[in-house]
């Protein structure tokens, strides 16, 4: 500790307030679901995300082992880059917070990384064969495997409770699907404490090996681990409400037995992932999952304009990022006013987009609000139109098909879709 610096010390508090907006970001990953569904009340559901991020935080170093000393060659690359990294990461993550899209945050943090690297060292800086492996790969089958997974289990789920038809049978399994569903998002609670505190582990890990402080290949330092911990837990509790919105219903409309399906799947891939040191998107993985979870109910219908929303966030936050974070290396290379300039743009644009969420505040008064029913496309129209008609009327009257209603399922009814009128 005594080679600490000004400059390492600044870089290792600005990677905790990553790790902080990498919190509130995530929250909805685990707890979107269980709040839409009223599963659990939002307070209570993200005070529960939070603790499981903390003890999430210990169980693995494996994917901050990949990060500090996998994606970029930690020699010749100085602290001034992690720093630029962290600005990238930071301001992308406000901006897609702002405006409600659940963006990865691990992507932000791997984009402003390679983009400060690029600009600091030149491309002979990147391990390319670590970023396609346990970076790019890892991105785009979690969300498949995620969304497969959940679609499947949902289906499998409505299968098993298709002839359930008594009231207090179907309150009580709507009751136990509640039950699972606050298990689940306690698993993924955990998964996501196991797989993003370390990247923000590996980021103050590199910071220290660049500064002379750690020997490369090291594991990161106990302090280190529960720093990372905290933050990630203190900024799951602040909760992202925008973008527990969006997750919980912007996409599509969950009943409990799909968020169980959701959660389950996600958490399964999540796990998965950290033990085998892939720093796949948990955001990803877990906005797969919820949709695929809308496929595969019976008359369920996924938001389409929220999701290509999303997947253009997706693929814009690694170049994003990266160029804010080859802008701020720019910068910090000119010396130390460069750095201050660094962190004045860095306070500065935190503070303009905080200001700007003002003025249409999310909490967890209002987090269950729609923001308004997305028109229907040309594909859920036409999925309307093919539906059978009400039981008992003959499909040739389209009169009586409008005016006669079909027979409602019990309000707590977890094993069919409510009736179309």
């Amino acid at each position: 500790m005594e080679h600490i610096t000004l400059l390492l010390a600044i870089v290792v508090v600005t990677a905790l307030v990553f790790d902080f907006t990498n919190g509130f970001h995530d929250t909805a990953n685990a707890m979107a679901t269980t709040i839409s569904t009223g599963a659990m009340k939002p307070k209570t559901a993200v005070a529960m995300s939070a603790v499981l991020n903390l003890i999430g935080a210990f169980l693995s170093v494996e994917v901050a082992k990949t990060i500090s000393g996998g994606i970029v060659n930690e020699d010749g690359i100085r602290t001034e880059v992690i720093f630029a990294a962290l600005v990238g990461a930071i301001l992308w993550n406000l901006l897609t917070w702002l405006l409600g899209l659940p963006s990865s945050s691990s992507h932000a943090l791997f984009g402003g990384l390679i983009g400060a690297a690029v600009m600091s060292a030149g491309w002979s800086s990147i391990n390319g064969g670590t970023v396609v492996t346990k970076v790019l790969l890892p991105a785009i089958a979690a969300p498949l495997v995620a969304g497969i997974a959940a679609m499947l289990a949902t289906r499998l789920t409505y299968r098993i409770n298709r002839n359930v038809t008594d009231p207090n049978q179907l309150k009580s399994t709507a009751k136990g699907y509640r039950a699972g569903q606050i298990a689940s998002a306690g698993l993924v609670s955990l998964a996501h404490g196991t797989n993003d505190a370390q990247k923000t582990m590996g980021i103050i890990t590199l910071a220290l090996v660049t500064s002379g402080v750690l020997a490369p290949g090291s594991n990161p330092p106990m302090w280190v681990i529960v720093s990372a911990g905290v933050a990630i837990a203190l900024g799951t509790y602040l909760g992202g409400w925008r973008i527990i919105r969006t997750m919980g219903k912007g996409l599509t409309d969950l009943q409990p037995p799909q968020g169980f399906a959701a959660q389950t799947s996600a958490a399964t891939v999540i796990l998965a992932s950290s033990h085998l040191g892939f720093s796949l998107s948990t955001t990803q993985s877990c906005s797969g999952a919820v949709m695929g979870s809308g496929l595969g109910r019976k008359g369920g219908v996924v938001r389409w304009s929220t999701a290509t929303r999303m997947f253009i966030a997706w693929g814009l936050t690694l170049p994003a990022a990266g160029l804010v974070g080859a802008g701020a290396e720019f910068l910090t290379k000119q010396g130390p006013w460069g750095i201050a300039v660094t962190a004045v743009i860095l306070v500065g644009g935190s503070f303009a987009i905080w200001v700007a969420s003002r003025r249409q505040p999310v909490d967890h008064t209002n987090v269950n609000d729609a923001d308004g029913d997305e028109p229907q496309g040309v594909v859920t129209t036409a999925i309307a139109a093919v539906q059978p008609p009400p039981i008992g009327v003959p499909a040739s009257e389209p009169e009586l098909i409008s005016s006669i209603p079909a027979p409602a399922s019990a309000p707590d009814d977890p094993a069919r879709p409510p009736a179309k009128v």
